[in-house]
């Protein structure tokens, strides 16, 4: 099969690979699409040890099972390996079991390459009449709703009488955006230093206000802030618009711990919380989610083949797309 190999440091190769080997309760899937996450920008920058090259990374796929019961469905993947077995998978939370893998981190290839090998139990499957492209945001897009619900159980009011931000203007923050209008919010403040994002996000929604981060709003007038990016930056800029009692969700995942401002923490009654991936009911209602048409048009979404993979996490690297999401396409 062809697959996007990561080499290592800022270099992929579109090229020949062994095709998957099945383990037991695994199925093959066809991989039609699949988005390049902020975490595989990590990877490709050298930032995160757990991507030994060369490996083929990618976890936000959709496809066609070729093998198995299912064989010949359109599904979505969860990524997202637990035991299924421990306290954690057994009380509904498995983003926190201890044994925790994913596919596109070694030892399990991802989704950029012809085929990928899943467990069963992984798959979703996609409603009548979504394309592949659509479905392929239901990974980022549990993120994003797994975080809401967070900051949704710390506020302690509605969104419709809560002053909220978000704090970058990639998928995931995007779709944060979505989400909390989707739930009621009537306005997302959402900062994001490149301006054809800015004009992305003011786009998809009517009730989103992007910002560049030199304009952000009043010092502590913000209720509820989503940490999207996970950067000293983003950090101290969610401690500056915090007002007594706020909540901060940090869903990012650079590198790092500075900014976050502990005597402010404890002065000001803040609640800082972190929020990593998602359950699989919360992945089966991304899904209904994006079926049910409440984030409105999607249309922020760049589709580009899985042979030109290199050039798209170059122009990522870059900053010269406005698209919040790249998918590539098989």
């Amino acid at each position: 099969m062809k697959a996007l190999v990561y080499l290592g440091k800022s270099q992929l190769d579109y090229r020949d690979a062994a095709d998957p080997e099945l383990a037991s309760g695994d199925v093959l899937v066809k991989v039609h699409a699949c988005g390049i996450c902020g975490s595989d920008m990590h990877g490709f920058h050298g930032d995160d040890p757990r991507r030994v090259p060369p490996m083929i990374m990618g976890h936000e796929a959709t496809g066609v099972v070729q093998t198995g019961e299912w064989r010949g469905r359109a599904v979505a993947i969860n990524p997202f390996l637990s035991c299924g077995e421990c306290n954690a998978c057994l009380s509904g939370s498995p983003q926190l079991c201890d044994k925790q893998k994913n596919l596109g981190l070694p030892p399990h290839a991802g989704g950029f390459a012809d085929y990928v090998a899943v467990p069963r139990r992984n798959l979703v499957e996609i409603p009548e009449g979504m394309d592949f492209t659509t479905a392929a945001l239901t990974e980022p897009l549990a993120v994003a709703y797994h975080a809401v619900g967070i900051g949704q159980r710390l506020i302690g009011k509605p969104f419709t009488s809560a002053r909220i931000a978000v704090l970058g203007g990639g998928a995931i923050g995007l779709l944060t955006a979505l989400v909390l209008i989707s739930q009621g919010a009537l306005e997302v403040l959402l900062s994001e230093p490149n301006e054809g994002r800015r004009r992305t996000a003011a786009a998809a929604s009517d009730r989103i206000s992007p910002y560049a981060p030199g304009d952000e709003p009043a010092a502590e007038s913000v209720d509820l802030i989503f940490d999207a990016v996970g950067a000293k930056a983003t950090r101290e800029a969610a401690f500056r618009l915090a007002r007594r009692g706020a909540v901060i969700i940090h869903s990012g995942l650079m590198p790092g711990s500075e900014g976050v401002d502990v005597r402010r923490l404890t002065l000001r009654e803040l609640t800082f919380a972190g929020a990593y991936c998602y359950s699989m009911p919360e992945f089966r209602q991304s899904i209904e989610l994006l079926a049910s048409g409440a984030l409105g048009a999607l249309n922020w979404v760049e589709q580009r083949p899985m042979s030109e993979g290199f050039a798209a996490f170059q122009d990522i690297d870059a900053g010269c797309t406005s698209a919040a999401k790249i998918i590539l396409m098989n």
